[in-house]
């Protein structure tokens, strides 16, 4: 299958799973995550009506933003963040996913506000609570998103989260429905119920994720087909 036909098969069971719980199909987000794919697919994707294109890696997004393989959509990252690497970010995306440290949020606003803008971004949660991964802990959620509102230069658009990669698929919503409910505290206590995304599911999970309440989903093999890591050895 074409691009175009994964991304309408995409969007189909987005609308079945976003049905089952009395919600819009318009109300989710889809994004596709890029890595991997060259521009002229990702011009494809855009084509098709992609909402927003995801990018994992800095250099490889760079090199894409040379080639203009994202005009036409808004550009997020959604993969790891260091610190060294915020000034190649910061102001070429529309949206930051994974913010998951205070001193990443430092950075980000250093930059931000020496560039004269503000930077939208995502705060990820690490709801399996892994030493391995990135992210604030759960509990770690509510006093990460009251610093980000101390920073003049960051704009805290909601959450995001990647469930532990060996739980099972009821475990992933059990993991899902904990992030949402990380999602309405904070929106209604500190943001005035103005959040706008809580990006959750990825190919093998985001009907589950869109059940459990995501206004967002991270797509990329179910739209670009199965990526060939051994290019990168």
């Amino acid at each position: 299958m074409s691009i175009a036909e994964n991304i309408a098969e995409v969007r189909r069971r987005i609308a079945a799973a976003a049905r089952e719980t009395g919600r819009e199909p318009g109300e989710i987000t889809l994004v596709g995550a890029s890595k991997m794919n060259d521009a002229a697919a990702c011009r494809e994707a855009i084509a098709a009506g992609i909402d927003a294109l995801g990018e994992n890696r800095v250099q490889e997004m760079q090199q894409k933003l040379k080639e203009n393989a994202y005009e036409g959509a808004p550009l997020h990252f959604i993969g790891h963040l260091q610190r060294n690497k915020v000034k190649q970010v910061v102001g070429f995306v529309t949206l930051i996913q994974s913010v998951g440290s205070e001193e990443l949020l430092d950075e980000i606003e250093k930059v931000a506000a020496a560039r004269n803008l503000t930077q939208d971004v995502l705060l990820e949660v690490n709801v399996g609570q892994e030493e391995a991964k990135s992210g604030f802990f759960p509990d770690q959620v509510f006093s990460a998103a009251e610093t980000a509102l101390e920073r003049p230069h960051i704009r805290v658009r909601g959450l995001m989260t990647i469930p532990p990669a060996d739980a099972e698929p009821d475990a992933n919503v059990r993991y899902f429905e904990k992030v949402r409910s990380l999602y309405v505290d904070i929106s209604s206590n500190l943001f005035h119920n103005k959040l706008n995304y809580l990006s959750m599911g990825m190919s093998g999970d985001y009907e589950d994720a869109v059940r459990a309440g995501a206004t967002m989903v991270r797509v990329g093999s179910a739209i670009f087909g199965a990526r060939d890591y051994a290019q990168t050895k």
